[in-house]
């Protein structure tokens, strides 16, 4: 156990507090579901310096970089294995006309970004640029189309520039453009929050305009292989799920979206490092809640698609806090400390322990915005807690779900009470078993007894996030004060596991 670690197990005890017990059954079933990598993926908006300032700094910075891309940022999402990438919005996406950038760049027309901070955009970031960037990190791209101020028309000669691969108006005016092969995208979102910033719309007026799109991105049997993405549901509105899809023919439809961001009031969010636990507790309460939301809104497709065809899409999710002091209230910049790892933690054991439904997700957002994975200053770039565990749940990607039942104590505040413990477990394609374990107490160290004992395993190793305080994060002045550490500190004998969880920590076991 590294130094830190005893530090806080020291504290623990000194401080009288006894640790709670958790037992879960870890075993293999038929019919598993895979937990899709997609689950791990991205969304970069046009949205403070996300693009500008984050990603895209310019050919012709100074900071070392990829056709305008600053390369340290490419090869950290290729180290997290990040799967895809969700852009350009997000509100941003339903003003945004993809002609106007594309082409020399010196001849694009600028865009107001009147919903993030009214600054001016020069479009030198555009299509091109994206799915070039996604080429490069081996992403899958998923493009957000204009629903709300656009038209069918020029959602579908968007299609036909990223995709034909004949002749056609705009697949040559790509090639005019410098791509001659298309990119071959699969993605789309048909609109974006279309109950908001979309267009303020009934889910039955949405329903028929989905429809109208859709109807025009592929062939009558899509044979294409288009994978059309509703706009979906703001957190627990369960009726407009219920609308979509019913209303919505199944031959049309891919996916459903569903928003639900971690906050301790929409109109107090409170500081993303001095909070209090009273707002710690809230914003876990609230990340937690996507068990509840997936469990409704699954149960309300199960009753129209009971075969499972249509997929639960989260891509948009993540703590949302007050920004820092001296920062554009429109820029949504915030730090990101061990309580976004939790959030990031349980959120993904939740929806992998619910992937059978959820088959992608796209954390908010990739950098500087809210939860970010990676923040930039200039020159300067950090990789966050939340960075970290994605990281270590990459191991996940692809892997065959295990059967889990756990009995978790609770973490208890002010009469309130929530699960301590979250759990999701694993099998990879060489049979290794990766089971990841949080703690989101943030008092308690949380016992925790594995039965593994039906799946034959012989060796254990593990890896833990963990830091002296809750609110301890990594700065530009000290960027690796939170990382990832080797941890021993349990005991695994004639396949039962045993460990003592310290508080918002989290922990990845490997078997075999």
């Amino acid at each position: 156990m590294k130094f830190k670690n005893l530090l806080l197990a020291g504290a623990i005890m000194a401080s009288g507090l006894a640790t709670a017990q958790s037992t879960a059954v870890v075993e293999e079933q038929e019919n598993a579901p895979t937990i899709s990598r997609h689950i791990y993926g991205h969304f970069a908006e046009h949205l403070g310096r996300c693009i500008y300032g984050g990603f895209y700094v310019g050919e012709d910075s100074e900071i070392p970089n990829t056709a305008g891309v600053r390369t340290d940022i490419i090869q950290a999402l290729k180290e997290m294995k990040i799967p895809n990438l969700r852009w350009p919005g997000g509100c941003f996406a339903d003003t945004y006309h993809w002609k106007d950038g594309i082409g020399p760049k010196e001849d694009r027309p600028t865009i107001v970004n009147r919903w993030w901070g009214g600054v001016t955009e020069d479009n030198s970031f555009g299509t091109h640029d994206f799915l070039n960037l996604c080429e490069e990190l081996d992403a899958e791209p998923y493009l957000a189309a204009n629903i709300g101020s656009g038209t069918v028309q020029e959602f579908t000669d968007w299609i036909q520039y990223v995709n034909h691969d004949g002749e056609s108006p705009m697949a040559n005016l790509r090639r005019e453009n410098g791509r001659e092969k298309p990119w071959g995208v699969t993605y789309w979102g048909v609109g974006n929050e279309m109950w908001g910033c979309g267009g303020n719309m009934t889910p039955e007026y949405y329903a028929n305009l989905y429809r109208q799109y859709a109807t025009f991105m592929s062939s009558w049997d899509n044979d294409s292989g288009i994978y059309r993405i509703a706009s979906g549901a703001n957190v627990d509105d369960y009726h407009w799920t219920e609308v979509l899809m019913r209303d919505v023919p199944s031959h049309l439809i891919e996916g459903v979206a569903l928003h639900s961001y971690s906050f301790v009031e929409w109109d107090a969010k409170g500081p993303a490092v001095d909070f209090n636990e009273l707002q710690y507790f809230k914003t876990i309460e609230r990340a937690l809640n996507m068990e509840t939301l997936i469990q409704k809104h699954t149960a309300i497709m199960d009753k129209y698609d009971p075969e499972g065809k249509i997929d639960l899409i989260v891509d948009e999710w993540g703590g949302w806090y007050n920004v820092e002091e001296g920062t554009n209230p429109g820029f949504l910049y915030q730090q990101n400390t061990m309580r976004d790892a939790m959030i990031a933690g349980a959120t993904l054991n939740i929806f992998n322990n619910h992937s059978d439904r959820v088959k992608m997700a796209n954390l908010a957002q990739t950098v500087n915005v809210l939860q970010a994975v990676i923040l930039t200053d200039d020159e300067k770039m950090i990789l966050t807690p939340t960075y970290h565990v994605m990281k270590m749940y990459a191991v996940h990607q692809d892997a065959t779900l295990l059967k889990l039942d756990l009995k978790t104590d609770a973490y208890q505040y002010d009469g309130k009470k929530v699960p301590a413990i979250s759990v999701s477990a694993s099998k990879d394609a060489q049979g290794k078993v990766h089971i990841s374990v949080v703690n989101v107490d943030m008092n308690k160290s949380h016992n925790l007894s594995l039965d593994l004992t039906s799946l034959n395993l012989k060796k254990a190793d593990a890896s833990i996030l963990s830091a002296p305080d809750v609110r301890d994060h990594n700065s530009f002045d000290n960027p690796n004060k939170i990382q990832v550490e080797e941890f021993k500190d349990f005991k695994f004998k004639k396949g039962n596991l045993s460990v003592d969880i310290a508080p918002f920590s989290v922990i990845m076991f490997e078997l075999n």
